[in-house]
């Protein structure tokens, strides 16, 4: 093999290698400095349409994430988000171009579910729209609340990714994102993605983006 055919592979591996998604992703310590007052980010907080599409800076993927369901008392696991029972029900899974990872919150870390872009299952009945870098699932597992009938964990799971959607909506006005919280996505597919157990109910998605010119 010439010299330039081996260079030529090392170019096709390399190239390979980029193409392909982390398996983990260890995200950056949040910066709790950042963001508007109180009430500005109240005055500030709206639903959008239309998304960038430009890639959220990894610094603020970790911010955002931490801020939607992360630990913030670290000596007993509690979260940003309050939850019925504390089951600590909700899982966010982070839909991205190259793959779906779950943000492992106790580790700060995203692990990865599936390769490649399933972010059109998100979209519901608006299709064709611009699709946001970064699209955040909320997943509750009902089996983790410790008492109850079924149609009573239905609802607290509802609230509870509702809390998780808010925590990004308001996240997401305080720094000068866009967002919104949507219910409609393809419930099938998404589902056969995510490999989801049958205790597990997708409720919830918000597209995130910086703010479109």
């Amino acid at each position: 093999m010439n010299l330039r055919n081996v260079m030529l592979l090392l170019i096709f591996l390399t190239m390979e290698l980029l193409a392909q998604p982390e398996k983990i992703i260890k995200l950056n310590t949040p910066d709790l400095t950042i963001g508007s007052n109180t009430m500005k980010t109240f005055s500030d907080r709206a639903s959008v349409r239309e998304f960038d599409t430009t890639m959220l800076k990894f610094q603020d993927l970790s911010n955002l994430l931490w801020a939607a369901n992360g630990v913030n008392r670290k000596d007993n696991g509690k979260r940003t988000a309050p939850s019925a029972q504390n089951a600590q029900d909700i899982d966010v899974y982070v839909c991205m171009q190259k793959g779906i990872y779950i943000y492992d919150a106790q580790n700060h870390l995203l692990n990865l579910v599936t390769e490649g872009d399933s972010r059109k299952l998100t979209e519901g009945r608006k299709e064709g729209a611009t699709l946001a870098p970064v699209i955040c699932l909320m997943v509750s597992d009902i089996s983790k609340f410790k008492f109850g009938p079924d149609s009573l964990k239905t609802i607290w799971a509802a609230i509870d990714a509702g809390i998780v959607s808010q925590n990004i909506c308001i996240f997401c006005a305080a720094v000068g994102l866009s967002t919104r919280p949507r219910a409609g996505m393809n419930q099938e597919k998404l589902r056969e993605v995510l490999k989801l157990k049958d205790s597990q109910l997708l409720l919830m998605n918000n597209p995130v983006s910086y703010k479109k010119d």
